[in-house]
């Protein structure tokens, strides 16, 4: 598309009047650490921090590229567009500055949105130095396979320009190959593995342990939600009936999206892929090619000799994703054409205020707000990549959404996920677009409550007591499970969450609400279920979105996109974030090794307080 080559990337600065004049908003309360965790915690903040600011001065003064710094290479006049994930591929910018630095090797890890990689695709189109695209995903870096559907998308379009694509790998998983059948020709490392199994979803159940710990949990989950299973794994020791079909069908429909994709590139049916992942058939590069799923066996340097006679390219140079999409400058022509912004949702939706890679409810309402009142942007996409969170910032972002729409249109994008709270923020939008591998709906609330009082008096010997004013004041302190009055009491605030919830759908996806609580209850469901029951309006990705506001809008072929982001509060807080949260992703990590992942999905369910609307599904490629 022509117009994603007049990008200009706009950091909003100016906060409007009646947010500085906002009353201070009460801190959520932080958790204590005994001594030895913060004297630890200090030690390496200092060693950390100490080391890291060197780091950034040096690079400062030195010009060289530093993960504060975009690297501005120069394109030869023979260059091949390399995607290898050597830079990981995120769905937004990332509001951590520390966020892609690697401390083990005290380098700046690379990075690209999803964004600026759809806008050097499509570039590259139209640039005569650019003569092809080499798939080689062997690199480190991770994505999630929405993303590998919009890039699969867009190489699609490169590929109508009649420039060729050309894919090799070490190994192959499904989901490496599913982007890299979109070749012309996809060749694989002699000694290199292929997989062709099928896709699994599999949970764990802590039930079992806490019932050993003597941990009981309260869940406040409405009848209605049977398919809200984010709690499942703390009361059952297997996935619901409901909770194992909806399982079954997002599984079976991201198989279904793949192996559609595969039979249409290399021409093998879809029939004849299920047979052979059902039989194991394919796990050797020679298998691989004997069943037309690669179309031989080479070294890396072989493809470097392929290119020369095949393509006439001897001497082969290669340009990143985010090294070309840092030498794409706005059109000059374009600098005073009306706006479409785009403004992101990124992340568990939560309370108050913040500037971490989280949506804080009263953060991004300021930002619609911003972009509602600027007069120059004529159209809004909202890219939402949520399994969502607290019900609270939910309704604070839906609010500033129906303001937003009533002055201009507002496409919501959705990626990896826009469940739960994800899909209540999306659902005033004018037109809603989802990938095909999109997780969304999971129209449902819950509330949880562990108590921990009996675990600690008989599993270490501590005890508790104290005193209250009234018969409930120490309801939900996390000692003691609820009573049925408490219970009774607290269900009712879940309950209307719930009602409300579904109400909103209902008026702002013009369905009945019959309608929207036959197809709620917690569940979620693919993109392409989604546009079938009326969530959203297509499946496309988010140039399909800034298509869609472009025309809503009226804007024709004059129009500028810009990305509407929270601006960055000087270097001091910039070290101050450094120093502090690393070193405790350096605590974190040390101790739960490759479990880190599983843990802090668990930690973000118990330690959420309050109504939730939350999907727990999070499906990554590494």
């Amino acid at each position: 598309m022509e117009e994603n080559k007049n990008i200009e990337v706009t950091p909003q600065t100016e906060v409007p009047q009646e947010a500085k004049t906002q009353p201070r908003r009460p801190q959520p309360k932080k958790q204590s650490l005994n001594f030895g965790k913060v004297f630890l915690a200090a030690l390496l903040a200092v060693v950390a921090g100490s080391v890291v600011t060197f780091a950034f001065w040096v690079a400062l003064f030195s010009g060289i590229s530093t993960v504060f710094q975009t690297s501005h290479t120069s394109v030869p006049e023979s260059a091949i567009l390399k995607i290898d994930l050597k830079e990981s591929i995120l769905d937004a910018p990332s509001k951590d500055p520390m966020a892609s630095f690697d401390f083990a090797t005290l380098q700046p890890a690379s990075q690209v949105t999803l964004f600026d990689a759809l806008k050097a695709i499509d570039a590259a189109k139209n640039d005569d130095r650019i003569k092809g695209i080499y798939i080689n995903l062997n690199g480190g870096g991770t994505t999630t396979i929405n993303i590998l559907e919009e890039l699969r998308t867009s190489i699609e379009g490169f590929k109508q320009s009649g420039k060729w694509v050309v894919a090799y790998n070490d190994r192959y998983s499904q989901w490496s190959y599913y982007l890299s059948s979109v070749a012309d020709k996809v060749f694989i490392q002699p000694e290199g593995s292929f997989e062709w199994v099928g896709v699994a979803a599999n949970s764990i159940f802590f039930k079992g342990l806490f019932d050993k710990l003597g941990v009981k949990v309260d869940i406040l989950r409405p009848t209605a939600c049977k398919y809200k299973s984010a709690v499942e794994p703390f009361f059952l020791t297997k996935m619901s009936d409901a909770n194992r079909q909806q399982n079954q069908e997002m599984v079976d429909n991201m198989w279904g999206v793949l192996t559609e994709a595969v039979a249409a590139s290399r021409g093998v049916e879809e029939a004849e892929l299920n047979r052979l992942a059902n039989e194991l058939a394919i796990m050797l590069p020679s298998e691989a090619i004997e069943h037309k799923l690669i179309d031989g066996k080479m070294y890396a340097d072989q493809v470097d000799e392929f290119f020369g006679s095949e393509y006439g390219i001897s001497e082969p140079t290669y340009v990143s994703l985010g090294e070309y999409a840092a030498t794409l400058v706005p059109n000059v022509s374009k600098i005073s054409a009306p706006k479409v912004a785009i403004v992101y949702a990124n992340g568990d939706i939560v309370d108050g205020d913040g500037s971490d890679d989280k949506i804080y409810g009263y953060t991004l309402a300021r930002s619609v707000r911003e972009v509602a009142e600027d007069e120059d942007i004529k159209a809004v996409v909202l890219r939402v990549n949520s399994p969502g969170g607290s019900a609270l910032a939910s309704d604070i972002i839906w609010r500033e959404m129906e303001l937003l729409k009533a002055k201009k249109p507002v496409i919501v994008s959705m990626g990896a996920y826009a469940a739960s709270g994800g899909y209540y923020i999306s659902a005033p939008a004018d037109a809603i677009v989802a990938d095909r591998l999109t997780l969304t709906g999971s129209i449902g609330v819950f509330g949880m409550l562990p108590s921990f009082g009996k675990a600690l008096e008989d599993k270490v010997g501590i005890s508790f007591d104290g005193v209250s004013t009234n018969k409930y004041s120490s309801m939900g302190n996390g000692m003691q499970p609820l009573n049925s009055t408490e219970y009774k009491a607290m269900m009712r605030g879940v309950d209307r969450v719930y009602e409300r919830f579904t109400s909103l759908v209902a008026e702002g996806r013009n369905l009945t609400i019959e309608k929207v609580l036959e197809i709620a209850e917690g569940r979620v469901w693919s993109g392409v279920q989604a546009q079938q029951i009326g969530l959203v309006d297509t499946c496309g990705g988010l140039n399909a979105a800034i298509a869609i506001a472009v025309d809503k809008a009226d804007l024709g072929d004059n129009f500028q996109i810009v990305e509407h982001t929270e601006p960055m509060t000087g270097l001091m807080a910039l070290l101050q974030g450094m120093n502090v949260k690393i070193s405790q992703a350096i605590l974190s990590r040390s101790k739960v090794g490759e479990w880190y992942n599983e843990y802090k999905h668990v930690e973000s369910i118990i330690g959420k307080q309050g109504v939730y609307t939350y999907c727990p599904y999070i499906y990554k490629f590494e």
